[in-house]
């Protein structure tokens, strides 16, 4: 009986070796995708928070200015560094056919988060109802949704 060598030739080396390497790419690879989703989603779940908390706010504005765009920036401790602002915008929605002062209408407020990702504005909208009263000099016109000064 012959003892067999105990070891592994330079061929089984180099293959195993081989097989490592696209085994470690791959998986390289793979960790890099990730954390680019993950950067991406962190800009998106900041942004989705920064529009809840604002739209918040404008709902429970006593009054905003109808069929008028306000709008203001994010201070950057806010917004995570990045420079990011918002627009929005409050109109009639709903309301009975000519109602005038002191009817309950519905108002839609929408609202627009914008931020800088690079050389590329992101934006992320969002709407918002909210129940409220006709000061004078506001009238529902029958077609609905416009008001009339």
């Amino acid at each position: 009986m012959r003892k067999a060598n105990a070891g592994f030739t330079l061929l089984e080396v180099l293959v195993a070796s081989v097989i490592m390497a696209v085994a470690i790419a791959g998986l390289l690879s793979n960790l890099t995708t990730s954390l680019r989703n993950a950067s991406r989603l962190t800009e998106y779940d900041r942004a989705a928070l920064l529009a809840r908390h604002k739209m918040d706010e404008l709902l429970l504005m006593p009054r905003l200015p109808g069929q008028q765009v306000i709008e203001g920036a994010f201070d950057f401790t806010q917004s995570g560094g990045v420079e990011s602002g918002w627009k929005a915008r409050a109109s009639i929605f709903e309301g009975p056919p000519g109602a005038g002062p002191g009817v309950e209408i519905l108002e839609r407020v929408e609202l627009q988060i914008w931020w800088k990702q690079g050389d590329k504005l992101r934006t992320f909208p969002l709407d918002g109802f909210r129940k409220r009263i006709l000061l004078p000099g506001e009238v529902v016109l029958p077609a609905g949704g416009a008001p009339r000064p």
